[in-house]
């Protein structure tokens, strides 16, 4: 099955068991003002966080270096957002996780090492090299 579906029809079943699970245990009410809690101060802290990928990646241009944690970072800043107005508290850890620069280090070098660990998969040592003759610019010359 594909993964994307998967986790498109596991995620709403994991919210909606926690919503039964800790409402039971807190009310309703308080799971529900819960819920808007942390995707109100998430999303603070992603702007803060943010403005402060922004500022880093400026200071990597200011040295002639890429920035490119810094891009990687503010697109997993968006993503963290969306799962924190997400409602549901394991979209909540989830985007609070992505959040917090220590793990979103974390996170990447897990997700460098498996691309690196699938792109060693498709390296062959069959190397087939030909030359290339643009047989029109001939053609061109003789005329």
């Amino acid at each position: 099955m594909n993964t994307a579906l998967l986790l498109i029809i596991l995620i709403p079943i994991l919210e909606i068991y926690l919503f039964i699970k800790i409402g039971s245990q807190i009310g309703a009410f308080t799971t529900i003002s819960l819920i808007f809690f942390t995707a109100i101060i998430g999303v603070f802290y992603v702007r803060y966080e943010g403005l402060n990928t922004l500022k880093s990646g400026v200071s990597q241009l200011y040295k002639n270096q890429m920035p490119l944690f810094e891009l990687m970072s503010g697109a997993a800043l968006a993503v963290a957002a969306i799962l924190l107005i997400l409602p549901g508290f394991a979209t909540d850890i989830l985007g609070f996780l992505i959040i917090f620069p220590l793990t979103r280090k974390l996170i990447f070098k897990l997700i460098t090492k498996k691309a690196k660990d699938k792109d060693e998969v498709y390296i062959k040592d069959d190397l087939i090299e030909e030359e290339f003759v643009d047989k029109d610019n001939e053609n061109d010359k003789k005329l």
